[in-house]
């Protein structure tokens, strides 16, 4: 019978710097049986014995961010009692930046999601990309920092919202097939303009499951493998007509391509004068 690991994940605020972290390290190991707990906003003694109750239950591996010393020292004291590994996550960064900054940690809980100009800012951005979805709005879309254009159903609206959930102010527009692209796109000059393409085959399968969840069966141009290569293939032509750098997401995650982008940005950046 396959062992089952534990790993407890413990955090006194949200958890969702701890809970990626922990997700992109367990992502280098496959065929593993692993369980994890999550236990976030722990913030006082009470909490973390409920916390600490959990684990003595399911031993394993304990991650953690925990700002308040005392209760940080509670946790790795009893951990260690236990033989049990207790990994402060933030130790590493805080500590390089302590020493970089030459400055002390403020120990605040939950700074990292203050209400403050910065957040207030991505909610803006946030605001404006669902705005130019899909090609709505198209009279501002020249304020874009960010425009992905391609056929349908190639991860364009979701790319866009993670973008803007990092600070980047991004809009969208299909192609449609048998229609010339807005001119609103082609007129805009401010913003990066991306092409977005998938191979046939994984956009057939794509639009498949699309029109699955929908209901519909019925055998359309929507899906008919020589009607999407031709679709793809003028799309990539109009990449290249206007020089707009392009991305096969075929195979990449949504944060894979919204990392891309921001290459694309960053080099972008780069090379104005």
């Amino acid at each position: 019978m396959e062992k089952k690991f534990h790993i407890h994940l413990v955090s006194d605020s949200t958890g969702e710097t701890l809970n990626a972290l922990a997700n992109a390290a367990l992502a280098q190991f496959e065929n593993v049986d692993v369980q994890i707990h999550f236990y976030a906003l722990v913030r006082t003694e009470h909490q973390l014995a409920k916390a600490l109750d959990h684990i003595t239950i399911a031993p394993g591996l304990v991650f953690f961010t925990l700002a308040n010393p005392i209760l940080r020292e509670k946790l790795m004291a009893r951990c260690d009692a236990m033989l049990m590994e207790c990994v402060d996550i933030l130790e590493g960064p805080v500590g390089a930046l302590r020493q970089f900054l030459g400055s002390e940690e403020t120990h605040r809980v939950g700074r990292q999601h203050q209400v403050d100009q910065r957040y207030l800012e991505r909610i803006d951005t946030l605001n404006f990309t669902i705005a130019h979805d899909d090609g709505q709005s198209l009279d501002t879309i020249g304020e874009a920092e960010v425009i992905l254009t391609g056929a349908s159903r190639t991860s364009k609206t979701p790319t866009c919202v993670y973008l803007a959930i990092r600070g980047v102010k991004a809009a969208n527009v299909p192609l449609v097939p048998g229609m010339p692209p807005p001119e609103a796109l082609l007129r805009a000059k401010k913003p990066l303009i991306v092409g977005l393409w998938v191979s046939p085959d994984r956009l057939i399968q794509v639009r498949r499951n699309r029109l699955s969840t929908m209901g519909e069966t019925r055998s359309t141009d929507y899906i008919d493998l020589d009607t999407v290569r031709e679709e793809i293939n003028v799309t990539r032509r109009l990449f290249e007509q206007h020089d707009w750098p392009t991305l096969d997401v075929s195979r990449r995650s949504i944060e894979e391509t919204a990392a891309a982008v921001m290459n694309l940005l960053n080099e972008r950046g780069e090379a104005k004068p």
